[in-house]
């Protein structure tokens, strides 16, 4: 039940984040383009590849922990069903180049980001 606990608060910090940080980059940039879920996401990616190998690889952590940061906060700060209802929305917009843009770049762009992150963990 602790675990739970744990993922759960995980996940209420990175929800705050993920608001903050993409409203942050909205601010920056507008909102003519999913700059902002585009941030989370890639950000989330390569927290996500580093954090993976120092807890699986490269420490000795909790279980609980491992929840909380990767189920948890980086389950609420990245953004995939925002992605996917931001990319909609440019389709129906009949904003294709737009569309196509940003799935090139968000699936390209967290892919690369993941494999950054590991590489990271793996330099400790």
């Amino acid at each position: 039940m602790f675990q739970v606990f744990t993922i759960a608060a995980g996940g209420a910090v990175g929800a705050l984040m993920r608001f903050w940080v993409s409203n942050g980059i909205y601010g920056l940039f507008g909102r003519g383009f999913p700059y902002g879920t585009l941030t989370v996401n890639v950000l989330g990616s390569m927290a996500m590849g580093f954090l993976y190998i120092l807890f699986l690889e490269r420490m000795n952590v909790s279980p609980e922990v491992r929840g909380a940061l990767l189920v948890g906060f980086l389950g609420a700060f990245t953004t995939f069903s925002t992605f996917s209802i931001e990319t909609l929305n440019l389709i129906e917009q009949a904003d294709f180049a737009k569309a196509g843009l940003n799935m090139i770049v968000s699936v390209g762009a967290c892919l690369v980001a993941c494999w950054f992150g590991v590489i990271l963990g793996r330099q400790l």
